[in-house]
């Protein structure tokens, strides 16, 4: 007795047949002329951020570009912050204190507009250090912050040990700071800000061919120059803080 042809089968094969027929010499066609490894490299190139180097230049010393050194103080929130907390962000320092009657509040409202204008970041931050740490608690920090409007999860107003935030400001940055009872407020430090990139090194802007080092944090953009008629680096620092968040 014969068997009746599976119809099933045949009908698949004739199927593949006619797809190999029509299809495959196109896909070779396209592999042949690379246009799927083109479209897959144009779609990789969406995916991925573009990065490019900055004019701004690290500053040498004894050979090596100067990093910030280690450091582990306590913030606004009692966490334990050290300079780990900071890889991959780009930062500002600054050396201050609570009860600054003088430069330190214009420096901070200077502050505040840079976190606002790069409020979008997340690898924006910034790095305040109080030289009057046995005034300056987590908690009198706290209410600083809230004072004058600190949102910027990354912002550390720092406390601890006051040898050593003073070693970090003298040594570690050269940014002046040291106790003086005969100065109002009972301290004397530099308004200056330093500007960190994302692998820790202190990075600025050459002017008529030499590095400034520091930013001037005390003299706002909408005062335009200081009282000895220099230009203000507010504006500057943010055009530089914008390129190292590009790189």
């Amino acid at each position: 007795m014969s068997k009746k042809p599976n119809y099933s089968y045949i009908g698949i094969a004739f199927i593949v047949l006619i797809f190999g027929i029509i299809f495959v010499p196109r896909i070779a066609e396209r592999i042949s002329n690379n246009d799927i490894s083109r479209q897959e490299s144009r779609s990789d190139q969406k995916r991925e951020t573009p990065k490019k180097s900055s004019d701004l230049v690290f500053i040498p010393n004894n050979g090596e570009n100067r990093k910030v050194p280690n450091f582990a103080f306590t913030n606004q929130d009692g966490k334990t912050i050290t300079n780990k907390d900071y890889e991959g962000k780009v930062y500002v320092i600054e050396f201050f204190f609570t009860t600054c009657p003088t430069i330190c509040p214009r420096m901070n409202r200077n502050l505040i507009e840079i976190q606002n204008e790069f409020e979008e970041f997340e690898d924006f931050g910034v790095a305040s250090f109080t030289i009057n740490p046995e005034n300056d608690t987590p908690e009198v920090l706290k209410a600083y912050a809230e004072k004058y409007g600190v949102t910027n999860p990354n912002w550390n107003l720092m406390t601890g040990d006051k040898e050593a935030i003073y070693k970090l400001s003298n040594e570690g940055f050269y940014i002046y700071a040291a106790a003086n009872p005969d100065v109002e407020g009972g301290f004397e430090h530099s308004g200056n800000f330093a500007l960190i990139d994302k692998n820790g090194f202190i990075r600025c802007r050459v002017v008529d061919g030499n590095p400034i080092i520091y930013y001037n944090g005390i003299t706002s953009e909408s005062e335009k120059t200081d009282e000895d008629g220099k230009l203000e680096e507010i504006s500057a620092l943010k055009e530089d803080i914008k390129k190292l968040l590009t790189e």
